[in-house]
């Protein structure tokens, strides 16, 4: 994932009123609400996705080689717990091969539709907007899943994971892993910021919260 998916320019330039911290503050941070601005990979799939039936609903996918497998899953979880659903989702879509954005598009950040990723699969957030639009179809509320840009202190590069706001925690959902675990267990995970469908957060540590508050004084 591209260095500019973790800092896009000028993303949070207006001042985010900070949200009420939930008991479950994903990765362990503080966190700063904001509309969507300035994020333009995000509203450009979001514009696109307006015109969305579901999968394999429509002209473009309706015949694609996953389809079967995508109805079947289905029914499959109907009735299933959301955990169940969860690892259900993630071993489907984590089938696709890892590709990244210069060999698909020419550029090194490019945030595809769904329609997209099940043509030419993609990387890290490509997974997760997937991901993201699937679960939907799962029976779960746009308002509770997030796409979450994140640095891995490990590798030392971007990566980005699709959190998920259960009943009972929340769940990370990588490309990197079929196992979905509590964002609790993601230690060297450092969210910069996540999106979902009408907001957007600036996502900072706790011991950084101070200086960040300062500088916007």
């Amino acid at each position: 994932i591209a260095a500019a998916l973790l800092f896009p320019p000028a993303a949070f330039a207006a001042d985010a009123p900070a949200s009420k911290p939930d008991k479950r503050q994903l990765f362990g941070t503080m966190e700063f609400k904001g509309k969507l601005q300035k994020l333009p990979k995000w509203t450009r799939v979001l514009v696109k996705m307006k015109a969305w039936k579901g999968y394999f609903k429509d002209a473009k996918t309706a015949n694609h080689p996953s389809q079967k497998a995508w109805e079947t899953l289905k029914s499959q979880v109907r009735g299933k717990s959301e955990l169940d659903r969860l690892k259900a989702v993630t071993k489907f879509f984590n089938k696709w091969p890892y590709r990244l954005d210069k060999a698909n598009w020419g550029v090194s950040d490019y945030w595809e539709t769904p329609w997209e990723f099940l043509e030419k699969s993609g990387d890290c957030e490509d997974y997760s907007i997937a991901k993201f639009y699937a679960l939907q179809e799962l029976g779960f509320s746009g308002d509770k899943l997030r796409i979450v840009a994140l640095r891995d202190a490990i590798r030392g590069i971007g990566h980005a994971v699709l959190a998920v706001y259960a009943k009972d925690d929340i769940y990370i959902l990588d490309n990197q892993t079929n196992m979905v675990l509590s964002h609790t267990k993601y230690k060297h995970y450092i969210p910069q910021y996540s999106v979902n469908e009408h907001y957007r957060w600036m996502h900072v540590a706790p011991k950084k919260r101070t200086t960040y508050q300062k500088a916007k004084q």
